[in-house]
């Protein structure tokens, strides 16, 4: 089975775990959020970044998923994700759900 590419790989933002922001901007949450690891064929929550805290839009870090979600439905990484996954995108409510 091939990898899917995940948010940090897609987005080159460097706060994967060892990745070169980190001292500068932290580790995203979405590449150790291991509850949802395999949503959508990804690492821990790299392809449900739309759904987790603090993930990074624009080069900002996001808030919650409610302020942030009207910026994720026009992401390229988003689309991208919706497009491979099709039908079988796994939902906002299933994701939120995982995380609670």
């Amino acid at each position: 089975m091939n990898e899917k590419i995940n948010c940090w790989e897609y987005e080159k933002c460097g706060r994967e775990e060892g990745g070169t922001k980190i001292s500068e901007i932290g580790v995203c949450p979405a590449s150790i959020e291991v509850r949802v690891n395999g949503i959508n064929g990804g690492k821990n929550g790299g392809r449900a970044c739309w759904a987790i805290s603090g993930t990074m839009c624009q080069g900002k870090v996001n808030g919650s998923f409610a302020l942030k979600l009207g910026n994720c439905i026009i992401c390229d990484f988003f689309k991208l994700v919706a497009r491979e996954e099709g039908a079988n995108l796994v939902n906002f409510k299933v994701i939120i759900a995982k995380l609670q």
